[in-house]
């Protein structure tokens, strides 16, 4: 039960930020955030074709 709860909450968008009250600096550091953020999945996504691509060889006759 746990695990779906878990799955559940993973696969729900995240809930958007009010950007009303935040000054420019601060919407400025939250683009920096997500663009870190951004980064850091691709390279997930670049680590995970990879492995998919070793994986691929190692099976192909």
């Amino acid at each position: 039960m746990i695990e779906d709860e878990e799955r559940e909450a993973h696969n729900k968008p995240p809930k958007k930020r009010d950007l009303v009250p935040l000054s420019i600096a601060e919407l400025e550091a939250y683009i920096a955030e997500m663009e870190i953020e951004i980064l850091r999945v691709r390279e997930a996504i670049a680590a995970k074709r990879q492995q998919r691509s070793g994986a691929e060889g190692l099976f192909k006759i």
